[in-house]
């Protein structure tokens, strides 16, 4: 799943947490500098592939009577685009292979800057990285709805995409998270 703009600090959060609660990891700094770290990290790779989605949307354009001509369909010809382009752009397609990538560099560069300590074997830290993207991703859908279904109760109804409604959904998304452990 792709992760998007807004929930790289909730992820940085949870990675932060889930080292912290692991038993094996130490943060020498605490929760701030690891989730910052994190989310600086994750925020590169959706801008990376950002990016890359926007070049294609270029080349399609610039293709647009060739591609309506030979009636290939969009969608397809925007995936062969972005396949092609991936590797310029520095963005690995495969989102396990991804978020692994992403995991290593957070873990390397927590390390590198004293921000955590471990005795364990890497892989088994960058695991715990791993899993904690993995978790959220797979997670966050169902808190969307909790929270969109409190909202309908309220009393006063609050009109999706106003300024309110973004708020408090925000608000009460967060509140979500810190019931299910992935914020504090």
């Amino acid at each position: 799943m792709k992760i998007r703009m807004p929930h790289t600090p909730y992820i940085a959060n949870k990675i932060a947490i889930d080292l912290l609660n692991c038993g094996f990891v130490t943060l020498t700094s605490g929760l701030e500098p690891v989730a910052k770290l994190g989310q600086e990290f994750l925020a590169q790779d959706v801008q990376r592939e950002l990016a890359l989605e926007e070049r294609v949307n270029e080349v399609l354009e610039e293709n647009e009577d060739d591609i309506e001509f030979m009636q290939v369909d969009r969608r397809n010809m925007f995936w062969l685009v972005k396949k092609k382009l991936a590797k310029e752009y520095d963005v690995v397609l495969s989102y396990e292979d991804r978020y692994n990538d992403v995991a290593h560099r957070i873990l390397e560069s927590a390390w590198k800057t004293g921000l955590i300590e471990y005795t364990v074997s890497e892989n088994r830290v960058k695991n715990v990285i791993y899993n904690a993207i993995e978790e959220y991703l797979k997670n966050f859908e169902g808190i969307e709805d909790v929270v969109i279904e409190r909202i309908s109760h309220y009393k006063r109804k609050l009109v999706p995409g106003s300024e309110e409604y973004e708020l408090v959904f925000e608000r009460l998304y967060e509140e979500e998270l810190r019931r299910r452990g992935m914020l504090q």
